[in-house]
């Protein structure tokens, strides 16, 4: 005896399991995601620093120029309208901004002059031309420059559209995350 299935049952059978074969992988995805997030990895999609896969490394003690650190940006107007504009993405760090990968360039009581380039010390920090405007035609406004002040410290990026201290100053440290290692990264 032969019994006919209704074209409605294969119909939703066919649903059923499109679900199962397209909604296990999402989820293991998500989880995934979710799991490398609270062991400290985190995913670089600007091209400040190299793209991909990185890791927060707590800190060993003092921070040093030259270090490479997640730091999250303070909550003030100049953040806010960065984000409004584009510069920052959403992300976790207070006022909803995503941690920053830069490097320390000048730790708390140096000197900093900002005008076509930027000196520390006196000292011609490379790569790092001061744009007038952004990539929308839109006016730049630069750090003034002065002493790092206590507790703080001036981040950078070689990269030459990069949003860093040449625009909004120094940081305070205690909104650094750690060390940002690279764990998988492509550098276009």
């Amino acid at each position: 005896m032969i019994i006919r299935v209704p074209a409605v049952c294969s119909l939703a059978h066919k649903r059923y399991w499109a679900l199962f074969w397209f909604g296990i992988p999402a989820l293991i995805a998500f989880a995934t995601t979710v799991g490398l997030g609270m062991a400290g990895f985190r995913v670089n999609f600007t091209p400040s620093e190299p793209l991909g896969l990185w890791r927060i490394v707590e800190l060993d003690g003092k921070l040093r120029i030259g270090d490479l650190v997640f730091i999250c940006p303070p909550l003030t107007d100049s953040m806010l309208e960065a984000r409004d504009r584009g510069y920052l993405r959403r992300g976790l760090c207070a006022g909803g901004f995503a941690p920053l990968i830069k490097t320390v360039a000048a730790v708390s009581g140096q000197t900093v002059k900002v005008s076509e380039e930027v000196f520390i010390d006196g000292q011609r920090l490379s790569h790092s031309r001061v744009a007038k405007i952004d990539g929308q035609s839109r006016a730049m406004k630069p750090y003034e420059g002065g002493v790092v002040p206590l507790c703080a410290i001036y981040l950078h990026s070689a990269f030459s559209s990069s949003f860093d201290s040449r625009y909004f100053g120094p940081l305070p440290v205690e909104g650094v995350l750690g060390y940002a290692h690279e764990v998988w990264t492509y550098a276009p």
